[in-house]
């Protein structure tokens, strides 16, 4: 009997249990509640299931998969690969920018760019969306954070997640728990988020406001068009080179009609593997006594006025172009330009159908929607410049 209770006592003197602190299962209660929104209610399922199980992952005690102490001002490669655990070897991806950067390609292997292409001026309604972002920026930095990590928390306002990450790995990785969970977040929640501000800002006039077909886009303008704005945008912003050459080269992959097989490569079975590398390892940065902060609480605070601010900017030049226009442009287009695609683009859609039902907005609406992409990329890219 003594045998056996002393086996007992030691195993539970080992085990997870006797060292677990109570941050860690505050930790563990918000992985399960994340997982909840992510399989139940379908919140960025691709994303925020991988997510939360990093997250649930590295706060089991006694795991020791993440070792947040490794991934300071001075990386040594060396001792992460030899005394790392698994997700310290994901992590790698996240913090040297590969992972982002693919699922940039990807997104734009997926992404038709007609609309954009048909109607440039789409490109400044994206641009405009861009305003939540410094709004955020002027509001992080007033709240007391330092110019890098207020830039890495105004990012979330472009609505793109992977940019989010991007930026923040290298501004203020101490912070990218909390800024992905944020940022996908909001994403998922746009069909909530953004049709009170679009109607708030709109009125009933503009919304039933029909748009002319698009005109057709030949296929050499298809394949000029990324390799234009690479060349363009690269040189006049370096350091936007990994996101955007990226997103232009899947698109390129698209449209040459030579890359059919990379195309679907890109589209399907590289992105679905970096995006469970992606999830995972950008999870296991929420460790307890990080993310449990006040910080964390403002950075989900800052996240939304930087969504709704994007939003209403986008909208509101979209107003402008109504204007601009004579009145052929929908101004609910406008709420597309933040880049989540094509989410944001079906809400304007939904939105604007309901008002007029044979109004079809969604092509019209990729064109900001696409340009918001982009226009998130280079913001990421001056924020990098002045504070990196």
């Amino acid at each position: 009997m003594d045998l056996i209770t002393g086996s007992i006592t030691g195993l539970f003197s080992t085990s997870g249990f006797a060292t677990m602190d109570w941050r860690q299962l505050v930790m563990i209660i918000i992985s399960c509640v994340l997982l909840y929104l992510g399989i139940v209610k379908k919140f960025e399922p691709l994303l925020l299931v991988g997510i939360a199980f990093g997250m649930l992952l590295t706060n089991l005690p006694g795991s020791a998969v993440f070792h947040p102490e490794f991934w300071g001002t001075d990386i040594n490669y060396g001792t992460v690969l030899h005394d790392g655990g698994l997700l310290d070897l994901l992590y790698i991806g996240v913090k040297t920018g590969l992972y982002p950067s693919l699922i940039f390609m990807g997104v734009g292997a997926m992404t038709d760019f007609s609309p954009l292409i048909a109607r440039p001026s789409s490109l400044f309604m994206g641009a405009a969306a861009q305003g939540g972002i410094f709004v955020a920026l002027l509001m992080a930095t007033f709240m007391g954070f330092a110019p890098n990590v207020a830039a890495s928390i105004a990012i979330i306002g472009g609505a793109d997640g992977p940019t989010a990450i991007w930026l923040t790995k290298i501004l203020a990785p101490e912070y990218l728990g909390p800024i992905a969970i944020a940022a996908y977040s909001y994403m998922a929640l746009i069909p909530l988020i953004q049709p009170p501000i679009m109607k708030l800002l709109t009125s009933e006039k503009e919304r039933k406001i029909k748009m002319d077909t698009l005109r057709p886009v030949s296929k050499t303008e298809k394949i000029i068009f990324p390799i234009m704005v690479t060349i363009v945008t690269c040189l006049v912003l370096p350091t936007v080179a990994p996101l955007l050459g990226c997103l232009m080269l899947g698109n390129l992959f698209k449209e040459c009609g030579v890359t059919e097989r990379l195309s679907d490569t890109v589209q399907n079975a590289l992105m679905n593997i970096v995006t469970i590398f992606l999830g995972i390892s950008v999870g296991a940065t929420a460790v307890y006594d990080r993310f449990l902060s006040l910080d964390t609480i403002k950075i989900i605070v800052l996240g939304l006025i930087a969504f709704c601010f994007a939003t209403a900017c986008g909208v509101l030049f979209g107003k402008l172009m109504c204007v601009l226009s004579g009145g052929k442009i929908n101004p609910l287009i406008g709420s597309a330009g933040v880049s989540a695609v094509p989410m944001a683009a079906r809400v304007s859609q939904v939105v604007g159908q309901k008002y007029n039902p044979a109004n079809f907005l969604l092509m019209h609406a990729m064109g900001p929607n696409v340009a918001g992409v982009i226009g998130s990329a280079v913001a990421a890219g001056c924020l990098l410049k002045f504070f990196g």
